[in-house]
């Protein structure tokens, strides 16, 4: 799962098929396929109704065509998300996680405390900003690509392009 391949927002709800508006709220979601992650939109009436199991969700608006991209979500579901994951070991969620790290640093979200190898791996501890709360996060030494194309594939996540 190297690989992620996150579809990008379609505009159609994934539970009925019905076309979402523009303007109207919807629940965008990540669930967990055999693949790996998958992004599904749901209407508001299909979430509520159907409650689907997702692992992370966030509710937004579907933008008009003519609208500027902007994020979907704010910082406390980037945070659920990297939470979601700190249990995870398989390589690529790991590799997913430490990038959510890398942007969660560059929101001022977490801060950089220290390092230290454990089993041949680099574990970093970051303060959760605002509290003494602690996490811990393994460095899997992305090369500068792979933190790119994951970098893009968090974008897709983020922002809507119809």
């Amino acid at each position: 799962m190297d690989e992620w391949e996150i579809d990008k927002p379609l505009g159609r709800c994934y539970g009925t098929g019905r076309q979402i508006s523009p303007g109207e709220e919807y629940f965008a979601a990540l669930v967990e396929t055999e693949e790996g992650f998958a992004r599904r939109d749901y209407c508001a009436e299909y979430w509520e109704q159907a409650k689907p199991e997702v692992y992370c969700y966030w509710k937004t608006k579907l933008p008009a065509p003519d609208q500027k991209k902007h994020l979907f979500v704010d910082d406390d579901v980037l945070t659920t998300f990297f939470e979601r994951l700190e249990k995870e070991t398989e390589p690529g969620k790991v590799n997913f996680r430490f990038v959510l790290t890398l942007v969660l640093m560059r929101r001022r979200r977490l801060k950089y405390e220290s390092s230290r190898t454990e089993g041949g791996a680099e574990i970093w501890r970051l303060r959760i900003t605002g509290t003494q709360d602690y996490v811990e996060v393994i460095n899997p030494n992305l090369g500068e690509e792979q933190i790119q194309q994951l970098s893009s594939q968090i974008g897709q996540i983020l922002q809507a392009e119809l």
